[in-house]
């Protein structure tokens, strides 16, 4: 595998990267983690269910994603008003781009280019050309932007401001909010369906998770959490992700240290399973048999059987886990 290459240790070593060879299976995906307090990435087998590198990065890393070719690892690192370049091969930090101040979430185009990114501070997405790193344009959007959700054709972008607890569809060719669908409170992440049809948006304070048609930007559905024995101010959605066939969704609800597992078709909840605390961030490995969560607290991920729909194993990473992505072998 290109990312767990022997020979790339001396130069590891002197970028200040713990480095560890794996032999690993074929079919092994490396699993990428942004440590939001040590600054820092792990790299997860996801055959081996270890941590297989350390590698170090900008401050409070946060967001995190893979260029389309999975050769280049992006990431948020927030404190430093910048977002880092990670060689996939190496674990060093090649470039820094521009971010605007304090870049939290981002997406990807999916050709690849630009890069989507909210800025927490300022209230602005940032459209950056990553290969010439350069700044197209900014837009402004509510208070507090954080989740990035992209149409799969690439001509809808949708961004949430947690204080203006909004979704605003922004239109890809002329950089103009086209629509603002008002959601519940604290909306944290905008997921869109494999066929483009559908947008789950999560609201943190709100409990629920908000389904939109996206063509005519309406709300659908809400979907509500409830927990035997827990008040509902501990159920907070966060991380939200839906398989490729459109049949099931997974949400992330933080201090419930809880994955809720949803029918995505009729948008009933089935399952909770039992993560690590504080569960934040989720993604799958390319092949969707794997759900990674991110548990910000117990500073861990859970690794979860994705047709199972049980927790497989626990993993120690670093201080306060934040975002995860899964790349190609």
């Amino acid at each position: 595998m290109a990312w767990n290459r022997v020979g790339r240790r001396m130069a590891l070593a002197l970028a200040g990267t713990v480095w560890l060879a794996v032999s690993g299976e074929a079919g092994a995906y490396p699993i990428y983690v942004s440590n939001e307090k040590d600054n820092t990435i792990s790299v997860v087998d996801s055959d081996k269910l270890t941590v297989v590198a350390t590698w170090k990065v900008g401050r409070r890393p946060r967001g995190i994603t893979l260029s389309t070719d999975g050769k280049w690892l992006y990431v948020c690192a927030s404190d430093d008003n910048r977002v880092d370049v990670v060689d996939t091969t190496t674990g060093m930090v090649v470039r820094s781009l521009r971010s605007g101040p304090d870049p939290e979430l981002f997406v990807l185009h999916p050709k690849g280019n630009p890069l989507y990114i909210a800025n927490e501070n300022d209230n602005m997405v940032t459209v950056l050309d990553v290969e010439k790193n350069l700044v197209l344009t900014e837009v402004p959007v509510g208070v507090e932007p954080e989740g990035m959700g992209i149409s799969p054709d690439g001509t809808i972008l949708v961004n949430t401001s947690e204080t203006t607890n909004m979704a605003h569809f922004i239109d890809t060719a002329t950089y103009k909010i086209v629509a603002n669908v008002l959601v519940d409170a604290r909306p944290r992440i905008a997921e869109f369906s494999a066929d483009g049809k559908v947008l789950w948006v999560s609201s943190e304070v709100g409990g629920t998770v908000s389904v939109i048609d996206p063509a005519s930007r309406q709300i659908t559905r809400k979907i509500e959490f409830k927990i035997p024995g827990m008040v509902p101010e501990a159920i907070q959605p966060v991380g939200v992700r839906l398989t490729k066939d459109g049949k099931k969704a997974f949400v992330a609800l933080g201090p419930a240290n809880r994955v809720a597992v949803v029918n995505a078709e009729t948008f009933e909840v089935e399952k909770y399973l039992l993560v690590g605390q504080r569960v934040w961030q989720l993604a799958f490995t390319p092949d969707e048999k794997l759900l990674i969560s991110t548990n910000g607290v117990s500073n861990d991920v859970s690794i979860i059987d994705v047709e199972a729909e049980r927790v497989v194993k626990s993993v120690r990473v670093g201080a306060m886990p934040w975002g995860v992505v899964a790349g190609p072998n």
